[in-house]
């Protein structure tokens, strides 16, 4: 068992006030470990009401452009910000990382800065990959004192603690960290309604998965390959499972020893297809395109098409599974295939917090890292992913925030 001891008193800028962020307030206000946290959005009447929603006098609200680093910045020196909590698209990962850096602040997100493909070999070889941003700044954050922790939320973020957990206390030696996700999540009244953000759904899915091996490095491949049914745990049941491009195999690597690491999202026939099309139509674009004058991005107008994935709880019904599948050789010698991992039931999410499961799970990690860094269970310095830290500590309070994990062998 750990022993918690407060370091510092945090005071927390939350950048996004949708589902998640919503979510990681609901999950926050029950904790003690910080005094106070700003919930921000470009819609100052969207993080108003997420933060007049929890009825807590340690939260308030203020305007942010998440494009302009100079403006998170600005942000993190008028209220003595200790940490900054990026809860919005990948895209804004760039200007707020530097904003926090520039004004002073830690920094967490649960994605990090966007991939640009190889410009001959998009299909074959890595271009700018997922997190190059971070990383080649990393000496900057480590000779400042300052960390960034990179990809904690559910995926990445719990997986990457299970892969930590994986190799200090089940393995040997570790064949595959394959993360491996899916659900049984309906919603009712809608064909097709993303339980996350569409445009985070988009790049991941369309852009080319990136696979690492400890003989080639990472590469990349076409979207959707190499599916496989695997059978999630606690009533899911079998899913088919397809490579997507995540930071999980971009992390991994970089803190635990593996011969191969994978993610595969379970999306099913239905929605590949319904992701094919919009590629095909050249609606999965974020470059502008005029229509009858006015200037709009492709991908944006899916987006406002579809209903608000924050908004989806009270329709949906079913659970939401994130896990890791390891497989190799376990500390006793022998072969071992293990999977570890997180169910939520949207039922119990939406009683218990009135938060669809889905950005609850995503939300509920941040806040756990959150008060291991204030009570100084994890410190560290650079820009580090879960996997530099003890797993043991986020498990058991994962487990005392009333969210138990799960293992199972396979």
């Amino acid at each position: 068992m750990w022993t918690a001891y407060t370091v510092v008193r945090m005071r927390i800028l939350l950048v996004g006030a949708g589902g998640v962020g919503s979510a990681f307030c609901a999950i926050a206000a029950r904790r003690e470990f910080f005094d106070q946290i700003v919930v921000s959005d470009y819609d100052e009447s969207r993080a108003r009401q997420a933060a007049d929603a929890i009825g807590d006098a340690r939260f308030s609200a203020a305007q942010v452009d998440a494009t302009s680093a100079d403006a998170v910045a600005e942000l993190v020196r008028l209220h003595d910000i200790t940490h900054v909590m990026n809860a919005v698209d990948p895209r804004f990962v760039t200007p707020i990382f530097n904003g926090a850096f520039a004004g002073g602040a830690d920094y967490l997100d649960m994605a990090m800065s966007l991939s640009q493909r190889h410009s001959e070999r998009p299909y074959e070889l890595t271009g700018v990959k997922l997190g190059d941003e971070q990383f080649a700044v990393e000496d900057h954050w480590r000779a400042d004192g300052r960390l960034a922790l990179v990809g904690i939320g559910v995926e990445p973020g719990l997986s990457d603690v299970f892969a930590r957990y994986a190799a200090d206390h089940l393995f040997s030696d570790i064949d595959e960290l394959g993360t491996r996700d899916g659900s049984n999540l309906t919603v009712d009244g809608y064909e097709f309604a993303p339980s996350f953000s569409i445009w985070t759904t988009i790049e991941e899915c369309l852009n080319p998965p990136v696979i690492w091996e400890a003989d080639r490095g990472w590469f990349v491949t076409e979207p959707f390959s190499e599916p496989e049914v695997f059978d999630f745990p606690d009533g899911i049941g079998a899913v088919e499972c397809v490579n997507v491009e995540h930071e999980e195999v971009l992390l991994m690597p970089r803190w635990v020893e593996c011969k191969r690491a994978t993610f595969k999202y379970g999306l099913g026939g239905e929605f590949i297809d319904v992701l094919k099309t919009l590629h095909k139509l050249g609606l999965d674009r974020t470059e502008k395109v005029k229509v009858g004058g006015v200037e709009v991005s492709p991908r944006d107008v899916v987006a406002a098409c579809l209903p608000n994935p924050a908004e989806l709880g009270p329709k949906m019904h079913g659970k939401t599974c994130a896990g890791l599948w390891v497989t190799g050789t376990g500390k006793d010698g022998n072969p071992r295939s293990t999977y570890l991992y997180h169910v939520v039931d949207n039922q119990w999410s939406m009683a218990e917090y009135g938060h669809q499961c889905v950005v609850w799970q995503t939300a509920i990690n941040p806040v756990v890292a959150l008060e291991l860094l204030a009570n100084g269970t994890w410190s560290g310095t650079g820009v580090l992913g879960p996997e530099a830290f003890d797993s043991v500590p986020f498990l058991e309070l994962l487990t005392a925030y009333g969210s138990p994990w799960g293992q199972q062998e396979l």
